[in-house]
């Protein structure tokens, strides 16, 4: 279990305006919200948002808010965050105010242990999913679900039904998915052709589309 501490600033002006003139001043607009809270409006240094999630748990790292204001205290999770797209600064915050006490799903990433056998034949490993959703309580969050894949052969698969999850966390998923794989050469080049002649047929289509409106538009005019 990861944590830090972060220290925070109320943010009193809301709104694209209360937005802009935050990050004027270096910083990024923030919100706290969860059951249970009043929403409230912040405003973080983005650098030492950074330092607080630099972590192995990433995201899921425990943040325990410090500042002069009713979150003061309050342990949150990071939720969301836009990213501008030229700078690539982030834009806004949002973190989620945890209940310690009770479980709720964070999404922990995949690791693969080990080496299949497949792979060792020339067979490659495809990981379908990077992130599953767990169920468990704040304190208890994995910084990822380790599979072990050694035994794995060519055209074997891992399903979420097969992962074990540690103490005190649980899945519930209700299809028992593929997490990952192990494909042959061959089958890997069959899709990434599949793949490309889709995309071809989709960028086609959508020119045919735009000639359609271009000639309708001129016949109205």
């Amino acid at each position: 279990m990861a944590k830090s501490v972060l220290n925070v600033e109320p943010r009193v002006r809301t709104g694209k305006g209360g937005s802009r003139k935050v990050r004027a001043d270096g910083l990024v607009p923030a919100v706290v919200y969860g059951k249970g809270i009043e929403t409230l409006n912040l405003r973080v240094d983005p650098k030492a948002l950074q330092q607080a999630t630099a972590t192995e748990a990433g995201w899921n790292t425990l943040i325990t808010l410090k500042g002069d204001g009713p979150y003061d205290g309050k342990v949150v999770i990071l939720k969301d965050m836009q990213i501008d797209a030229i700078r690539r600064e982030p834009k806004h915050v949002d973190f989620y105010a945890l209940d310690l006490k009770k479980k709720i799903a964070f999404m922990v990433p995949v690791s693969p242990q080990g080496k299949s056998k497949g792979e060792k034949e020339g067979g490659t490993l495809q990981l379908i999913r990077h992130e599953l959703e767990v169920f468990c309580l704040p304190t208890n969050i994995p910084p990822s679900i380790e599979i072990n894949v050694e035994e794995l052969e060519v055209g074997d698969a891992i399903h979420i039904d097969e992962v074990s999850l540690p103490e005190g966390a649980e899945s519930r998923h209700d299809v028992n998915f593929t997490v990952l794989t192990v494909v042959s050469r061959m089958a890997e080049e069959v899709e990434e052709v599949e793949e490309e002649e889709l995309l071809e047929g989709e960028l086609a289509e959508e020119g045919s589309e735009e000639a359609e409106e271009g000639s309708e538009e001129a016949e109205e005019a």
